[in-house]
């Protein structure tokens, strides 16, 4: 049944390939996502609160709004941990060997794919616009302008990985064989002559 893989079930239970893995362009997206998370997150935790007068209470370098910190905080986290459990389950996909389980699988990572390319676009629209209306002259020193660009810059750039990451899922879903499950439901007829 070589025609027959539905989408890689003929390969389940193989071994894993490490080299092979870390070689397919959707694993190395995900991990410059991860690294990408972990710039927003660690620029803004780190550097993204001042005390300009030396008072007990730190101010959002985003224009004192610490929704703006918090945004980008939690979904560099989030995204964080997002990007792990993906990987994780690239490296377990090949063991799936239920088709429907598979489709579940690509569906899930194109609709989180999707949702984090979208949160992040609004979280550089959110934080650029932020840092644009900052009073900079409130903050003498200029703490934190190069975490905050930083962070800025690295969200603009997930977009784009995450997209991606979405295109190459929706690609995937593509390749995943139906015709088993089909026949199944539905098993061929016999010809039959057309009706006159």
């Amino acid at each position: 049944m070589e025609g027959m893989q539905a989408y890689g079930a003929g390969k389940a239970g193989g071994a894993f390939d490490p080299v092979t893995f870390f070689q397919q362009p959707q694993t190395i997206l995900r991990i410059v996502s991860w690294l990408f998370s972990i710039v927003i997150f660690g620029c803004i935790a780190n550097e993204g609160y001042v005390n300009p007068v030396k008072e007990e209470k730190e101010y959002c370098i985003f224009n004192s709004n610490q929704n703006a910190c918090n945004y980008g905080v939690f979904m560099g986290s989030m995204a964080f941990l997002c990007c792990i459990a993906f990987l994780a389950l690239d490296i377990y996909f090949p063991q799936i060997s239920s088709v429907k389980d598979r489709k579940k699988a690509v569906l899930a990572d194109i609709a989180v794919s999707a949702f984090w390319s979208f949160m992040w676009f609004v979280g550089f629209c959110f934080l650029a616009n932020q840092w644009q209306v900052t009073k900079h002259e409130e903050n003498p020193l200029r703490e934190g302008g190069d975490a905050a660009r930083a962070a800025i810059t690295f969200s603009f750039f997930s977009i784009f990985t995450w997209g991606a990451q979405t295109l190459f899922s929706m690609e995937k879903l593509k390749n995943v064989s139906f015709e088993e499950e089909y026949t199944k439901l539905f098993p061929p007829q016999p010809h039959q002559p057309p009706l006159v």
